[in-house]
């Protein structure tokens, strides 16, 4: 006989906890291989081996319904593929964090483990670099920390800087003054914005010059006190374009420094200042690094299976250039013997 758990989930959220046509209840059974029937006021998990991890799943989505979380397809999938990690039990506490509330009422919150130790790595820190893949947060996290130490006083004003890495031939075509050509670049900083404190807001201390949106050369010369600083898109930067936005740092400031190391768009030859500076300043206390991986991908499902597979065929190419390497200095060591 399969082996039989029961948990009892409340009228009230079993509706949340199942999802649209039990589509939650579905990827459980699949990833677990199990069945999961509703009898009475208990649930009942049937299955031979995977009965105990579809419990513990079953039972974070209660208790993070419980508290009023709307339960998504990502839920689901983080919790299915964080099951083994060591601070699984402590998942639900990820409901009761709310950095901000955006304009139309949503609440901003970590949805990860890992965007969790990134955010209080930032309360904690003057410095932190945030490094991971697309869709893990590290850009609207930082942009809700700093809006939240705006609104709190606890800074003078936002400055969000992101390198405008083709600004040689292709920006000279564009029309328009400096500003108005590298508006593309910086688009996504504005969208976040926009999306968080509204439009009117936004305008409103953008004219006050208490908001600047500037690409990276404008941070040369300057000393940057009583700000909260956002460098995005960090992987694009030499190591002394990373060095000069360091070092302009003043008092009472907090600067979040993020990137995608895998997705660097230098031209060839040229290091990254990013993957340069986490090296050198590791270690180095009230500098803090946080890094994020596909498991805090909390975009389109579909992102984070991108993500690895990109991961597993980069692995695969590091691996045969290793061996053809290794081949050809075998070869070469025959041919002098």
């Amino acid at each position: 006989m399969e082996p039989i758990k029961e948990i009892e989930i409340p009228n009230g959220v079993i509706g949340n906890v199942f999802g649209k046509l039990d589509e939650n209840i579905r990827k459980i059974e699949n990833a677990f291989s199990v069945n999961i029937v509703n009898r009475g006021d208990n649930i009942v998990i049937m299955g031979k081996t995977g009965a105990d991890k579809a419990e513990a799943v079953l039972r974070k989505l209660t208790a993070l319904a419980n508290k009023g979380e709307q339960i998504k397809e990502q839920n689901v999938n983080y919790l299915i593929a964080s099951l083994e990690d060591e601070g699984f039990h402590e998942i639900e506490k990820l409901a009761d964090e709310t950095i901000c509330m955006t304009i139309s009422g949503r609440m901003v919150k970590p949805k990860t483990l890992g965007q969790k130790t990134y955010v209080d790595l930032i309360k904690k820190n003057t410095i932190v670099f945030s490094v991971g893949p697309a869709g893990t947060g590290k850009t609207y996290l930082a942009m809700a920390m700093a809006i939240t130490a705006f609104r709190n006083n606890n800074v003078n004003r936002i400055i969000l800087t992101r390198p405008a890495i083709e600004a040689g031939e292709k920006l000279g075509f564009l029309p328009g003054d400096l500003q108005q050509k590298v508006d593309p670049y910086l688009r996504p900083l504005y969208d976040a914005l926009y999306d968080i404190m509204g439009a009117e807001s936004f305008q409103k201390n953008f004219e006050k010059n208490l908001i600047e949106v500037a690409p990276l050369a404008y941070m040369r010369g300057r000393t940057l006190d009583n700000s909260f600083i956002v460098l995005d898109e960090a992987q694009n930067t030499t190591p002394e374009q990373m060095k000069m936005f360091l070092t302009r740092i003043g008092f009472n400031s907090k600067v979040v420094v993020t990137g995608d190391i895998t997705q660097i768009d230098l031209p060839e030859g040229k290091k990254s200042g990013l993957k340069e500076a986490i090296k050198i300043l590791d270690n180095i206390e009230d500098i803090g690094i946080s890094m994020l991986t596909a498991k805090d991908v909390v975009r389109h499902p579909l992102v984070q299976k991108i993500i690895n597979a990109y991961e597993k065929y980069s692995a695969k190419e590091v691996y045969k250039k290793k061996r053809v390497y290794i081949h050809k200095r075998t070869d070469s060591r025959k041919f002098k013997g």
